[in-house]
């Protein structure tokens, strides 16, 4: 039986997501969009953005996963997963440095998915401390302190990067970009009391074997790739969202500085979905994790469709305000889930693997930008590209409300 944890070290636990959401948040919303503005057309911007960013996730996909389950087998004095934060933070800053400097597509290219690679090989580990760490009765608590670093991290780079970003000089925003980073890492290193545990035995595996289906637990585990499934269909729409959102604002309302304006958007959605998720934690260990999926999808789907009507920055900050509330509940019951459902002794493979749908849901979200720019050639001037984007998005968070009606509770026979 895990003893409860001190809130002093629920902060520790959770402070590294705080420099990766400021990180990942600044690049994939505010600076590669702009700065791909001056390497292609304004007519393909959505693509190149999309394609770009598609193949940068999928390094992600594979990489977290794998450096996950490889700090499940791991035994140092530090403990299983602080080495891995330690040396990917390290090799976060070279790939930084590269682009600071990069001053064409191939070498803003190779900083990205250089970074992508460094990035995951910590990210991975990091997600097994909580289930280390934290008993099932806190989870959902843990779950909502995670996500208010998550959007802490957004909030502060929206704001921040959105003001002293400039595409032509990227050396600024990516030392803030540093700085967050090493300081989030510095607290979760420092702060967890983390011990070397021993190896379970079913966890080793004869060296050269690869891991097969039954390995990923597809088989046993049924109810924990349901949840998986879900999660990609929600997300999907909400990163659709997010990664176009600039050019969105862009071509539809005339605003003098489309980069505030985007930060401001993001900046609202998540202050509200800080609240709600905050909220989400204390109702889903009340109540259950899957009413708070019905709520999420409904704020979603009445947020998306509204979004198809903004015709002004106001209106913009408010529908995305009912967007930022069902991420919120989303976010904080979905993971309390994900740990509900994570094999004892696998929690960095498994929640490695909810990167599938993470990611994942990234990489897809991505692919909207070719059939965006598309829809927006059939009838140049009304940008219908972007009103399929936003019903694209509700109709994942109902397909995905579907699939979680297969993931039981907590407390149940997770392999039926």
């Amino acid at each position: 039986m895990k003893d409860r944890v001190r809130t002093l070290e629920l902060v520790g636990l959770n402070a590294y997501w705080l420099g990766l959401s400021f990180m990942w948040n600044s690049l994939h919303v505010l600076v590669l969009p702009a700065v791909m503005l001056s390497f292609v057309s304004d007519a393909r911007k959505n693509t190149a953005l999309g394609l770009l960013t598609f193949l940068g996730l999928i390094v992600a996909m594979v990489v977290q996963p794998v450096s996950g389950a490889l700090s499940d087998r791991s035994s140092t004095r530090l403990g299983r997963r602080r080495p891995w934060i330690i040396a990917g933070t390290g090799l976060d800053l070279l790939f930084l440095g590269v682009l600071a400097v990069a001053g064409n597509l191939p070498l803003l290219a190779l900083g990205y998915f250089g970074l992508q690679l460094t990035s995951n090989l910590a990210h991975g580990p990091a997600q097994g401390l909580m289930h280390d760490r934290v008993p099932a009765s806190q989870m959902g608590a843990a779950s909502g302190v995670k996500n208010i670093f998550d959007m802490a991290g957004l909030v502060i780079s929206s704001l921040l990067i959105g003001r002293i970003l400039d595409p032509e000089r990227l050396a600024s925003s990516m030392g803030a970009i540093a700085v967050f980073l090493l300081l989030g890492a510095s607290i979760t290193v420092g702060g967890v009391r983390e011990q070397s545990l021993p190896i379970k035995p079913d966890n080793k595996r004869p060296a050269g074997d690869m891991p097969s289906l039954d390995g990923l637990g597809l088989r046993k585990y049924p109810a924990f790739w349901s949840l998986v499934g879900a999660r990609l269909l929600f997300l999907t729409g909400v990163y659709g969202i997010q990664t176009f959102a600039q050019y969105f604002i862009r071509d539809t309302l005339a605003v003098s500085n489309p980069v505030k304006l985007t930060g401001d958007l993001l900046a609202t959605i998540v202050l509200t979905l800080i609240v709600f998720s905050v909220l989400a934690g204390y109702l889903c260990d009340r109540f259950g994790r899957k009413p708070l999926h019905v709520a999420a999808t409904i704020f979603l789907v009445v947020g998306s469709l509204l979004m198809t009507l903004a015709d002004s920055a106001s209106a913009i900050l408010v529908f995305g305000s009912i967007i930022g509330a069902g991420i919120g509940l989303f976010l904080s019951a979905n993971w309390a889930l994900a740990n509900d459902l994570a094999p004892s002794g696998q929690a960095g493979k498994f929640l490695g693997l909810t990167n599938i749908a993470t990611a994942g849901a990234g990489a897809l979200s991505r692919l909207a930008g070719p059939g965006i720019d598309l829809i927006n050639g059939l009838r140049p001037g009304q940008y219908l590209g972007y009103t399929a984007l936003f019903l694209a998005a509700a109709l994942l968070a109902g397909l995905s409300l579907l699939m979680i009606r297969k993931v039981p509770e907590a407390n149940t026979d997770l392999s039926a």
